[in-house]
């Protein structure tokens, strides 16, 4: 039972939200209210946030901009973070047993889903005030904290309605993964096209494909595959290289052999994906990632500025550059992406894409398990599912503990296997520096799998309606 949650219901009961549709909305009714979501996202990444000095020093953290959609300096600094955060903290308090729901209870499931509204509210709240007492936006008088800290809890919460809006059947898919590739996308489409000069360069446009052309008609193209830390065609051919690996595993299936007692033992296959747990492990891992380094600068920025200071500086080191501080040592620094195969020339280099690649895995695979074991994909709940839909085992009895038994070899395989994938595949393509980050990408590229499944979905369900009682709402 979900006791500790029966705390707060008092207070989820009071908490703003979206209501479900009273009736199916159609295909092209979903497709606009999406539209509407994505419009205001992307509005609020480009309103900039009043009353502050400086537009905030995150440039060097890759993982909370890509991991939350955040842009610095704007509405949307905490970008999907409190979200994020939010189902991290409840995901790691399920999967260490420490907070026990039963998810296929309605009333523990609005329990749990209430409480992590909940905490994304306190947590928005507290990012927001964390962001102003660091410095983040440079001094600022108390009318102006007040003002900007209103901005930001607003925006916030805007966003945690946004994304309920979505899945709560108005819109396709879900806001935090709309946000995401979104975020993404916009970040790759710069990083190719962008065609403002770098003086350093000679005038070379910041985009990886426009300074291809540049450099090809001085004679010089090699000097395009290398301009760390600017975009160049080798990060490009990475993305590429990321983008048809995913697709690759993601068309890999595991089929188990079934039987369908009710029609006279017609034989079947029930696939499971390769790829079983998708990019969840990837977003946890990097919003574990994203609030340590926050959190790291934000100590190192109240009291360890000079780097003196032993403890911090296990936690993390930093050295203030024009784009804001860079971790260079200390956990933090470990937790950052490698700098391109130039990491791989030095000893110290090569030990941090190890323990880089070695933590993202590790990682991963925790949070796959975790996740498999709450949101309903473990073998048992799989087991359950088959058996009310009048499946069996051919040769075996039609029972949820003879089926959990079989099902559980493939997906505790398929649970460890594509976590650990997941994460190497990530780590690979940072260290070639893949444009958009290798998790941007890979995160990216799975979302907008998922899109092609669920808009191939709607479509079928909007022309033969009998469809959704067999697919399911």
């Amino acid at each position: 039972m979900a006791r500790a949650l029966e705390v707060f219901e008092p207070v989820i009961r009071f908490l703003p939200g979206v209501k479900r549709p009273k009736r199916r909305v159609s295909f092209r009714g979903k497709l606009f209210w999406t539209g509407v979501v994505l419009t205001i996202y992307f509005i609020m990444c480009q309103v900039p946030l009043f009353g502050i000095a400086e537009r905030g020093r995150l440039a060097e953290f890759v993982f909370f901009n890509i991991i939350f959609a955040a842009r610095n300096g704007t509405l949307m600094q905490l970008g999907i973070g409190p979200i994020v955060t939010a189902g991290l903290i409840m995901q790691i308090l399920m999967g260490s047993k420490i907070l026990e729901v039963d998810l296929s209870d309605p009333y523990e499931r609005a329990l749990f889903t209430g409480a992590q509204k909940l905490l994304a509210i306190v947590v928005t709240a507290l990012e927001a005030a964390a962001f102003i007492l660091a410095g983040f936006f440079g001094p600022l008088s108390l009318g102006n904290a007040l003002a900007v800290f209103t901005q930001l809890f607003a925006a916030g919460v805007l966003i945690i309605l946004l994304d309920e809006m979505i899945q709560a059947g108005w819109g396709l898919g879900s806001g935090v993964s709309l946000f995401i590739a979104a975020g993404v996308s916009q970040q790759v489409f710069w990083g190719l096209f962008s065609p403002v000069p770098v003086p350093e360069r000679g005038g070379e446009p910041v985009g990886a494909i426009l300074a291809f052309f540049h450099s090809l008609f001085r004679g010089d193209v090699l000097s395009s595959f290398n301009r760390y830390p600017l975009p160049d065609m080798t990060g490009f051919i990475a993305m590429i290289a990321v983008l048809l690996i995913v697709l690759y595993f993601e068309s890999m299936r595991v089929e188990v052999p079934v039987s369908y007692a009710r029609y006279g033992g017609i034989r079947a296959n029930v696939p499971f994906k390769f790829l079983y747990v998708s990019v969840i492990p990837v977003i946890l891992a990097g919003a574990l990632y994203a609030n340590l380094q926050i959190i790291s600068q934000m100590l190192w920025s109240r009291f360890n500025p000079t780097n003196t200071n032993p403890i911090l500086n296990a936690l993390g080191m930093f050295n203030m550059t024009e784009r804001g501080p860079v971790p260079i040592g200390g956990l933090v620094y470990y937790l950052s992406p490698p700098r391109g195969l130039a990491s791989l020339q030095t000893p110290a280099g090569l030990v941090h894409v190890l323990v880089y690649t070695a933590l993202l895995c590790i990682l991963c695979v925790f949070f796959a398990v975790a996740w498999v074991e709450s949101s309903g994909m473990s073998a048992r709940d799989q087991a359950e599912q088959l058996v009310k839909a009048g499946l069996q085992v051919p040769g075996f009895r039609q029972s949820p503990k003879i089926l959990e038994r079989l099902l559980k070899r493939y997906i505790s395989a398929l649970t460890i296997l594509s976590g650990l994938f997941i994460g190497l595949l990530a780590a690979f393509a940072d260290l070639l520096g893949a444009i958009g980050t290798g998790m941007g990408i890979l995160l990216t590229v799975e979302i907008l799998y998922q899109y092609y499944e669920i808009i191939a979905r709607e479509q079928a369900v909007e022309m033969y309606p009998v469809l959704e009682r067999i697919l399911g709402k």
